[in-house]
């Protein structure tokens, strides 16, 4: 084989792990948001979050993470729309921004 068949094939395996790890964050973080608005007796609407952003932050231990954030969408009275956002560092929830809503 030659070097440029090899290289080809380490991106696209590097792209593949990189797409599978991008999904799990993205599953954990629906499971948080979808846990989130229920314990707060929130609808989450359309049961879809859109990725936003991401960067480099270390945790609390000094590690450095991926720190990816999503928006989604939410209603507490079924009438209006609102948006909110949650935070991943890792694979862990750093947090979930609400806009101000309506009881």
């Amino acid at each position: 084989m030659m070097w440029g068949e090899i290289f080809m094939i380490l991106l696209f395996t590097a792209g593949f792990l990189y797409w599978q790890s991008t999904q799990k964050v993205k599953e954990v973080a629906l499971a948080a948001t979808i846990r989130h608005c229920h314990k707060l007796d929130l609808q989450m609407l359309d049961g879809y979050i859109a990725f936003n952003a991401i960067s480099l932050r270390r945790d609390c231990r000094g590690k450095m993470h991926i720190r990816r954030s999503y928006s989604f969408e939410f209603s507490s009275t079924g009438a209006e729309r609102y948006n909110g956002i949650i935070i991943i560092l890792g694979r862990q929830v750093e947090g979930v921004q609400l806009e101000p809503y309506r009881i």
